[in-house]
């Protein structure tokens, strides 16, 4: 764990826990990219649905959070930390590189 209280996760780490469905990972990039192509499973979280999701996310699931390329998703890891989140990880590479290694996986709409 960092010094900040989220972590880092890998892409292929990723890739692996995906299968069993017990992380939940949020994707924090602008409605087009997200449209173009996510993760499977991932959430779309905005400012505009940010509430929501507070109030029904489950604190202690191990919660991924996802960008570009890895910068923008640590503050938002350390913003759900601060909200209580007690397991929280930052997506190194981002989708650039998620999409990069794993194109067969990109989901879109």
């Amino acid at each position: 764990m960092s010094a900040l209280g989220f972590k880092h996760m890998k892409i292929n780490e990723l890739r692996q826990l995906l299968a069993d469905e017990s992380h939940v990972v949020v994707d924090i990039r602008d409605p087009a990219s997200f449209q173009a192509g996510h993760i499977p499973g991932a959430f779309h979280l905005t400012n505009e649905n940010l509430p929501d999701f507070l109030r029904d996310a489950d604190f202690d699931a191990p919660t991924v959070v996802c960008c570009y390329h890895g910068i923008s998703s640590q503050q938002a890891a350390q913003f759900l930390i601060g909200q209580d989140f007690t397991d929280v990880y930052s997506l190194d590479g981002g989708f650039v590189e998620w999409q990069a290694l794993h194109p067969d996986t990109v989901e879109a709409g």
